[in-house]
């Protein structure tokens, strides 16, 4: 019977964890929950640096184009006073020679992927032009649609970088 309380006693001890070893284990499971905590702020903060990263990739891409796209466009008056020089003279070797250079000038603007906007006998369409004078519409004519372009205007994809400047029938 002696061994039996031996026995039962020392049970009570191997399942009665000693002071030290609870003390280790909450330690553990502390350190273990905090690995977890720095972990997933490193994850956040990989993450957080990856989406700065292409913004400001994408940002610096983007203004690039916008400061392409305006010196593109101040080169619009030179195209539009070389086409009003071109029209008004009537020396044949003079009028060739500003031809090739309205040439010239136009390849530039098609290796851009600018592109003219022309809507003239279509409807009015204010993403594309601005109205700057009326005239009243003549027999047979519809009222709104664009009866001659005054200033051309460009664009370049989905960018209108000048509008064109129409006259609208009312």
């Amino acid at each position: 019977m002696e061994n039996e309380e031996k026995k039962e006693q020392v049970e009570k001890e191997e399942v009665k964890p000693k002071k030290g070893v609870k003390k280790l284990q909450e330690e553990l499971d502390k350190a273990l929950l905090d690995a977890e905590e720095n972990k997933r702020k490193w994850y956040a903060v990989t993450a957080e640096y990856e989406n700065y990263r292409r913004r400001t990739q994408n940002q610096s891409a983007q203004r690039y184009q916008e400061g392409r796209n305006d010196v593109i466009a101040s080169l619009f008056p030179i195209g539009d006073n070389l086409e009003r020089a071109l029209a008004s003279i009537t020396d044949e070797s003079t009028k060739q020679g500003l031809d090739m250079i309205l040439k010239a000038y136009k390849k530039v603007l098609d290796g851009e992927g600018v592109e003219e906007i022309d809507p003239t006998g279509q409807p009015f369409n204010a993403d594309f032009a601005e109205a700057i004078m009326a005239m009243p519409a003549e027999n047979g004519e519809e009222s709104g649609i664009v009866k001659q372009v005054y200033v051309k205007g460009y664009k370049k994809g989905d960018k209108v970088l000048r509008y064109a400047q129409v006259i609208v029938t009312q």
